[in-house]
């Protein structure tokens, strides 16, 4: 039996299971909210052409409308600075959407921090446990963030000194960047960097370091409790923009 047809009869027989891991998409989907001078993407909507009637007999469907960096997304090197003249969405080669997950779990750094950065020592400590990071993988923050991710306040939760949502260190953006040799991160929050990682140097670390060494991120993943620490395998499936900076995507997982 080759490994597509062993693969094939996992899902039949049910011994491999998939998990969505997307954020579904609506206008009421969260969204970032960048501050003045700043121009906001739009937000998600659909308008309707045709419903079974006279604009469409037999058929229903939709023009859609909506920012690149919209829901459960993954961002290219192109989005930022950095990795300019890098990959766009449609560049990014498949074999790097399709890789071994592995899992971090600091929901009770969390809990009592919710502007809480990864640092290198809890990459380290999580290897002691479970071996090295895998080669083309993805290195998965479970944070819990997820179960506010269908509400736009609680999801940023934003006040006047901005927004407060867990992320990862400017160091440890550089090392994963630099001393990995994962194809991105995904996170469950509305960026890949920390609400406040504006105030980091370089500000958006993880943007500038892992865009600017041609690994991705996502972002707005879900159910990532139902993933194991390791052995998961993630498959992410963005839509392949000529030029796009991002794409809202499809993110499952093979358990």
């Amino acid at each position: 039996m080759t490994a597509v047809n062993a693969l094939i009869a996992g899902l039949f027989d049910k011994s491999v299971s998939i998990v969505d891991l997307t954020n579904p998409l609506s206008a009421s989907t969260p969204t970032l909210k960048l501050p003045e001078p700043f121009v906001n993407l739009i937000d998600f909507r659909l308008d309707k052409v045709a419903e079974y009637d006279a604009q469409g007999p037999f058929w229903k469907h939709h023009n859609i409308h909506t920012g690149e960096h919209v829901g459960t997304h993954i961002d290219a090197p192109v989005h930022w600075v950095s990795g300019r003249g890098g990959h766009d969405v449609s560049s990014i080669p498949p074999e790097r959407l399709i890789g071994p997950a592995a899992v971090l779990d600091v929901r009770a750094q969390v809990e009592d921090d919710p502007d809480f950065l990864l640092q290198i020592n809890d990459i380290r400590v999580w290897e002691t446990e479970n071996g090295p990071l895998p080669h083309n993988g993805w290195l998965l923050l479970r944070t819990g963030w997820d179960r506010f991710s269908q509400d736009q306040e609680s999801f940023l939760n934003a006040d006047d000194t901005g927004s407060h949502t867990p992320g990862i260190s400017a160091e440890a953006a550089l090392w994963i960047a630099e001393e990995t040799s994962l194809s991105g991160i995904g996170v469950e929050t509305v960026g890949i960097d920390a609400g406040r990682g504006a105030e980091l140097d370089p500000p958006f670390p993880v943007h500038y370091h892992l865009l600017g060494n041609d690994k991705y991120g996502i972002t707005s993943l879900q159910n990532l409790d139902k993933l194991p620490t390791v052995g998961a395998m993630l498959v992410v499936a963005p839509l392949p923009i000529v030029d796009g900076t991002a794409s809202p995507s499809r993110v499952y997982a093979l358990i």
